[in-house]
């Protein structure tokens, strides 16, 4: 602590205001400072494809300004409400600040106060509380011995919500785990990435490389296939090994295309039952190096997805929309085995606090754990640090493209280089390595 005092750690100020993410939508800046100068700054993203059991994130609804999205009413609460609350307290004490504010809301889904109010405080308290110790985020939150940089799971190719194409699936990624460091892993992220500009524009014109929400390409594309074939060619074109250098990973967000009257998904132009998808997926693994699958069913399918973990026991089945970073609904999966990996998104619980111990409880189920931006991001780069701080191994943040995007990458870039200072930072891609029977 530098010598410090508890009182330096106390909070002094708690300010919010409006500001745009990255669909020109509204979303909350949160400002918190302590006694010993210290300065949080965080800014709060929203997710497109949402689901259902998500914290809620309050908007003002008024269709006088921008079209209901506002978020003026979070930022009173901030200012009115939460601020009173927890001027005084020590920054320090994270889990107590948090609670403070959970209980301050009063409801199951933070609909009182708003998950995005409540988070952006959660984070800009952290934030202050690190730069009052005069340490970096990742090393606040987890000491010397966080030095792993994630594997970077690249969406190249968008669809669904997330792009204007037939596209069911929603992100075509990659994951370039054959590297032994962060900083050559995103570089040959990059040279695939731009392959793969090369390669759409050339077989399907201009327009296809057009892009959508995270960065990655919206080619108007047949189907699944055809989007990995060329995920595929742009591996090679750009000199590396499909299978051995990159891998590749689904997020088909299959909420997105399941009708619940019918219990039928409707995949690129093709209607299946349940399944009829996990074979699709089984056919899909079986012909291309994939190592990642995302939300492959509809998010109340506890059975399914139980049923399709044991049938692709060597692939990744991560929940998303299945358990929304929530303790209870992880802990309901791991019971009957549903997934073996769940994807990390702060804002879907609502802060910090609830945040780390959902990563704990994936460690204690052995599951895996995904750190995830939103479609809709700011230039706050909080996912790197916690990526690092939690010894969180993969992180989602898009193409590496826009500059919401490549700020989380140049992020990790910097605290690779800070560790490379003082210590020797570690890359989690040879744990990634393809298992096969």
């Amino acid at each position: 602590m530098l010598g410090y005092g508890d009182e330096y750690f106390e909070i002094v100020e708690v300010r919010a205001m409006e500001v745009l993410d990255s669909r020109g939508n509204p979303t909350l800046m949160v400002e918190v400072l302590t006694r010993g100068g210290g300065l949080g700054k965080a800014l709060v993203p929203s997710g497109a494809s949402k689901g259902a059991h998500e914290a809620l994130e309050l908007r003002d609804g008024d269709p006088a300004r921008f079209r209901g999205k506002g978020v003026m009413r979070a930022v009173e609460n901030v200012n009115r409400k939460i601020a009173p609350a927890i001027r005084g307290m020590n920054s320090s004490l994270q889990r107590a600040i948090d609670l403070k504010m959970i209980e301050l809301d009063g409801t199951e889904d933070k609909s009182n106060l708003g998950a995005n109010a409540i988070l952006g405080v959660s984070m800009a308290v952290a934030k202050a509380a690190a730069d009052t110790r005069g340490v970096p985020l990742y090393e606040y939150l987890g000491g010397i011995s966080a030095r792993t940089l994630p594997v970077p799971l690249m969406n190249l190719i968008n669809g669904g919500k997330h792009a204007g194409n037939e596209l069911s699936f929603q992100e075509f990624m990659i994951a370039p785990i054959g590297f032994k460091r962060f900083s050559d892993a995103l570089r040959a992220g990059c040279e695939i990435y731009m392959a793969l500009r090369e390669l759409l524009r050339k077989r399907y014109g201009p327009s296809s490389v057009n892009v959508g929400d995270e960065g990655g390409f919206a080619p108007n594309l047949k189907g699944a296939r055809e989007a990995l074939d060329s995920l595929i060619d742009a591996i090679e074109a750009a000199g590396m090994r499909a299978g051995r250098d990159v891998v590749l990973a689904l997020d088909p967000a299959a909420s997105s295309f399941y009708d619940e009257a019918s219990g039928m998904y409707a995949v690129d132009g093709e209607l299946m039952d349940r399944e009829g998808l996990i074979s699709l997926y089984e056919d899909l693994v079986r012909e291309y190096p994939i190592f990642s699958i995302e939300d492959p069913l509809h998010e109340e399918d506890f059975e399914g997805f139980s049923d399709l973990t044991r049938r692709l026991r060597y692939v990744q089945i991560v929940g998303d929309d299945l358990f929304v970073t929530n303790r209870d609904r992880l802990r309901r999966g791991a019971e009957v085995g549903a997934a073996n990996a769940i994807l990390i998104k702060p804002n879907q619980i609502g802060t910090l606090s609830e945040t780390m111990d959902v990563v704990s409880d994936a460690g204690s189920f052995g599951y895996r754990c995904v750190l995830s931006h939103r479609s809709g991001e700011t230039e706050d780069t909080t996912i790197a640090d916690l990526a690092v701080g939690l010894g969180i191994g993969q992180i989602k943040a898009g193409a590496p493209a826009r500059g919401e995007r490549t700020a989380k990458y140049n992020r990790l870039l910097e605290i690779e280089h800070h560790l490379s200072e003082s210590d020797s930072p570690q890359y989690y891609g040879a744990k990634l390595s393809p298992r096969r029977p």
